[in-house]
């Protein structure tokens, strides 16, 4: 009964053997002077995504057959009504994201058969009432993103800071905690170690701090233990079941030795901390701790002080391993080529250590790679244009590097090439000759983009048969000079028909002797624009006062001349977007300048001998391409309309 309008009929409580009703979503749905009829069997009422007003909850109480009620998405401004904690047969209570403002009733403690209380992201205050420690048959608890307060905890509910009295402790059928997101510290609680029916823990981003104890033999059956941001010193546990260990930001020093006992082990997060290891003492650990487990997708030791050479005991790993991510650490030596034919890997990230040599051709193994981040290292080859034919590629990083040699592809063996790609970083590198258009034509995905938002996606890893965390995969670039994170990768599903691209820039090459062209503003949602630190002559094109989205501009460290365009978002540019050109003159510089003075044409565009159907857009991307240039490419952050701004949703410094 979904986007109906009009008056409820109210009688239809009176109808004997009804026992299922679905109200959700029916927000223009009139409910006034409704009332429940205290005679009824109702045992699955839906009133989520409502207007509920107060009449109609306080009568609720009179369906004492109810066992199912979701609440979610009203704003009740009050505290939880008593007539909900009046329902003694109920077993199911969801109330997400509802503005309650308030605490939650002792009355609570009166729903003796709930077993599934979800109140998430509810605005709820205060303390924990102490009855709670009634409800013996719950087995899913999950209050996260509250404001809960109390002292050190001692329970399981999910507070916002402090605990849960002492009586909130004996759950024997809980099976799913999560104390995710609040500012929870000391050390937890001696019963969650020995909590009978529990599988999945989720402690994640609160400050629990300290030894975490060994559990003991009645909670032999966990799958989840997630600590991840917690100042917790050490870990080390006998769980034989556990399939999903998340212990990033743990303030570990060494590698949890329990490791070795996790054969089931699927997801193993133990990224940003301090666990530093020599290099033979690296190989033994890694090969008896991690390379057993047989069932491995994911496996995330970023940001530590690891060094040595990468083990090639990972290609054990090749049926399963999907998401390998070293990056930040000291490894050095050679990329490892032992990934066999039908290698899982979708995510290989080794950006940021000492890494060397050429690359191995047995990437081409990776068949279903979307992210490949080798950049910040010291791998010296020409450019591998054999990357190109992996079908699934949409993420290469190999900026900062020693790769050489021309982008030019004269054979049609190559292709088609990188099909998919969306973001392409071969910054700070030593590639000489053009890129041509025959070549960029291939990047299909990344030439126009859709606005619409229902048809967005993140990449990530997400069918995990646990409910702690959900995998999206992140990406180092560069944006106006500054290194930052994309933490969240949007893929396009469909491809649109507009001029997308959101942010160029070419700075710090060699691009020599050649205007900026006219044609940019045909770049109607560019938001920033940087060329500095070139060799760019002539005047700034007027037509770029037709960029009314352009918010930054760079150009600083050229050799160009004439006045600068006035009017419009040229008018908020200040001296640092045009300084180290010394022909340039008019606001913001102090020096004046002749406004009748007209740019001649732009020739700063090279036609390739290939003939291109590609999106006129796309032409900016080709500034300072033309044959026999030499270039460090900083494509590497091509950023596309996709929404305000949906393509980074999440930017943090890395």
């Amino acid at each position: 009964m979904l986007w109906n309008r009009g008056k409820f009929p109210k009688n239809i409580f009176d109808l004997p053997n009804l026992n299922f009703l679905n109200l959700g979503g029916n927000q223009n749905l009139n409910l006034d002077h409704l009332k429940f009829n205290w005679s009824s069997n109702l045992e699955h009422l839906d009133l989520s995504w409502i207007s509920l007003f107060t009449e109609l909850i306080d009568s609720i109480d009179n369906l004492q057959a109810l066992k199912y009620l979701p609440l979610s998405g009203n704003s009740f401004f009050q505290e939880l009504s008593v007539s909900i904690t009046n329902l003694s047969s109920l077993e199911y209570l969801i109330i997400g994201d509802a503005n309650l403002f308030a605490g939650l009733p002792d009355s609570m403690g009166n729903l003796v058969s709930l077993k599934f209380l979800d109140l998430p992201y509810s605005n709820l205050l205060g303390p924990v009432p102490r009855s709670l420690g009634n409800l013996l048959q719950l087995t899913h608890l999950d209050l996260l993103w509250n404001q809960l307060s109390g002292q050190n905890p001692s329970s399981i509910l999910n507070l916002k800071e402090g605990s849960i009295p002492d009586e909130v402790t004996a759950f024997p059928n809980l099976i799913s905690l999560y104390l995710y997101g609040n500012l929870l510290n000391g050390k937890l609680s001696s019963w969650l170690y020995t909590a009978p029916s529990l599988k999945e823990i989720d402690l994640s981003r609160n400050q629990f701090s300290g030894h975490i104890k060994e559990f003991q033999s009645k909670s032999l059956e966990l799958i989840a233990l997630s600590l991840t941001s917690n100042t917790t010193s050490s870990v080390n546990h006998i769980l034989p079941n556990l399939a999903h260990l998340l212990l990033s930001s743990c303030n570990l020093s060494e590698f949890p030795q329990f490791l070795k006992w996790l054969k089931s082990l699927v997801r193993l997060d133990i990224s940003c901390n301090r666990i530093e290891s020599k290099i033979l003492q690296w190989m033994q650990e890694v090969s008896s701790l991690i390379c057993n487990a047989s069932s491995l997708r994911i496996v995330d030791l970023s940001h530590n002080n690891l060094s040595g050479t990468i083990p090639q005991c990972f290609g054990n790993l090749s049926n399963s391993l999907e998401f390998l991510n070293l990056k930040k650490n000291k490894f050095y030596g050679t990329i490892p080529s032992t990934f066999a034919k039908g290698c899982q890997l979708s995510n290989f990230n080794l950006n940021g250590n000492l890494l060397e040599g050429p690359l191995t051709p047995s990437i081409l193994n990776y068949r279903g790679l979307e992210v490949l981040d080798l950049g910040s290292n010291k791998i010296n080859d020409a450019f591998p244009h054999w990357l190109g034919s992996l079908p699934q590629l949409q993420i290469l990083v190999l900026k900062s590097n020693q790769i050489y040699g021309s982008l030019c592809v004269n054979s049609s063996r190559f292709g088609p090439f990188f099909s998919k790609i969306q973001i392409f970083d071969l910054s700070s590198n030593y590639f000489s000759g053009p890129l041509p258009l025959r070549y960029i034509n291939s990047f299909k995905a990344i030439i126009n983009l859709t606005k619409d938002a229902s048809t967005m996606t993140y990449m990530g890893m997400k069918d995990f048969n646990s409910s702690i965390g959900i995998y999206s995969y992140s990406i180092g670039i560069v944006v106006k000079g500054q290194d930052i994170t994309l933490n969240k990768i949007f893929i396009p599903k469909v491809i649109g028909k507009r001029r997308s691209l959101k942010g160029l820039n070419l700075s710090h090459n060699n691009l020599s002797g050649y205007n900026i062209p006219s044609s940019i503003e045909s770049l109607t949602n560019l938001e920033w624009l940087g060329l500095s630190s070139n060799k760019l002559v002539g005047r700034i094109p007027r037509e770029l006062l037709n960029l009314t989205a352009l918010s930054t501009l760079n150009l600083s460290m050229n050799e160009l001349i004439g006045c600068i365009p006035q009017g419009k978002q040229f008018n908020t540019f200040a001296n640092t977007s045009y300084e180290g050109n010394k022909g340039l003159h008019g606001f913001p510089l102090s020096s004046d300048c002749n406004n009748n003075e007209l740019p001649p044409p732009s020739n700063l565009l090279e036609e390739d001998d290939s003939k291109s159907n590609i999106a006129f857009g796309w032409k900016a991307v080709l500034i300072g391409y033309g044959c026999g240039v030499v270039f460090g490419m900083t494509v590497g952050y091509v950023v596309f309309q996709t929404g305000k701004p949906k393509w980074f949703v999440d930017l943090v410094e890395d």
